[in-house]
């Protein structure tokens, strides 16, 4: 009877490790695509599967960084695409992003953040630099004032040499 308990036990074993092999295949053959353009603090991630298999439209998420979301069904049956923001002031760091549907698959991989390199023009303490009317305005108003001060010292000139 105490061999037969065994057997039991064993056999109970042997059945919940098989039922684990098929998730483990399947997340073994698939993979997490994780995609971002500047990949800096505040920008858009895109991560996409192809794991959880073609008849299941939803999975979540999570982001170290930016928290939980969700994976919806893409442009492509059988593939689940899901997108967070990187929190404003994150500096350069490691990001791990783990992914989870049913019935058992679990992802995770890690992407890399850099630092935002400037972009767009220089703020010299003129005004805005996205606006240049005001200072186009300016240097018209400036260059007209120049060209009348020529203007009148020329015909001063003219004066003086006719006398």
């Amino acid at each position: 009877m105490g061999n037969t308990r065994v057997g039991v036990g064993i056999g109970l074993m042997v059945g919940a490790l098989a039922l684990q092999i098929p998730a483990a295949a399947a997340a073994g053959d698939a993979s997490l695509d994780i995609r971002s353009r500047s990949g800096s603090s505040g920008s858009t991630v895109t991560v996409s599967t192809d794991a959880c298999g073609a008849d299941v439209t939803y999975g979540k998420g999570e982001s170290e960084l930016a928290g939980a979301f969700h994976l919806f069904e893409g442009e492509r049956k059988g593939v689940l695409t899901g997108r967070f923001t990187v929190p404003a002031g994150t500096g350069a760091t490691t990001d791990t992003v783990t992914v989870k549907c049913p019935p058992r698959i679990k992802l995770t991989d890690s992407y890399t953040l850099t630092t935002r390199q400037p972009n767009g023009a220089v703020e010299a303490g003129f005004g805005d630099s996205g606006n240049t009317a005001g200072q186009l305005a300016l240097g018209g108003a400036l260059l007209a004032a120049g060209a009348a001060g020529w203007l009148v010292r020329a015909r001063h000139r003219t004066h003086a040499n006719r006398a």
